[in-house]
């Protein structure tokens, strides 16, 4: 069992991408998501780790992707392969209901909403680190989606801002199980503090 704390003074749990695309039946993301998400619990889990971080005090932050619009990407010197592909298939669309909040996941009251990323990274050319700062947030506890995506992406440059990291390797999804094995047994160890899982994760928040 971890030993470590999670306390409300330093601790914020960030939420990435929480649209109905990835996490509501009829999301266009979420057939390709939905084995190993059933098969880690990911939907009850976030619900799990989202009222323990409430009834704690702790700062929730939504970390949300760029709600995609026409005409985006399409200048771009070097649009990512995901990026690419959004130009053929968009998901998260901009006022569609994809792109619209999980209502399980909404944003509430004293919940910070950062800037939209427009790759992988919660950080890069957004107000997260400036967010966080501000707030005194020493340690963050990731969760969302995708596993070895958003989640890593964020992850990893939350390490280089100098900030305590930790993965929940129950509480995100991917789309094959050799991509949650390499964000949770081969590359996350190399970089974060902590890996656990969301029941371990709820009962540092309550000791704390």
């Amino acid at each position: 069992m971890s030993q470590d704390t999670y306390s409300k003074n330093n601790t914020a749990l960030l939420l990435i991408d929480p649209y109905n695309d990835f996490l509501a039946e009829g999301g266009k993301v979420w057939p390709l998501i939905r084995e190993v998400a059933e098969e880690v619990g990911l939907l009850n889990n976030l619900r799990l780790l989202d009222k323990a971080a409430r009834d704690a005090g702790l700062q929730v932050v939504i970390v949300p992707h760029r709600r995609w619009q026409a005409g985006d990407y399409e200048c771009w010197c070097h649009p990512n392969p995901t990026q690419q592909m959004m130009m053929k298939r968009p998901i998260f669309a901009k006022g569609e209901w994809g792109g619209d909040w999980h209502p399980d996941f909404a944003p509430k009251d004293g919940d910070i909403v950062v800037q939209e990323h427009w790759a992988q990274s919660g950080f890069a050319n957004t107000d997260l680190d400036f967010q966080l700062k501000q707030r005194g947030i020493t340690k963050v506890i990731v969760v969302g989606l995708l596993a070895n995506t958003c989640v890593e992406s964020t992850a990893r440059f939350a390490m280089e801002l100098g900030y305590h990291v930790t993965l929940v390797r129950d509480a995100t999804a991917a789309f094959k199980r050799e991509m949650m094995f390499a964000a949770h047994e081969l590359n996350g160890p190399t970089y974060v503090h902590a890996i656990l899982k969301t029941s371990e994760v709820v009962e540092a928040i309550s000791r704390a």
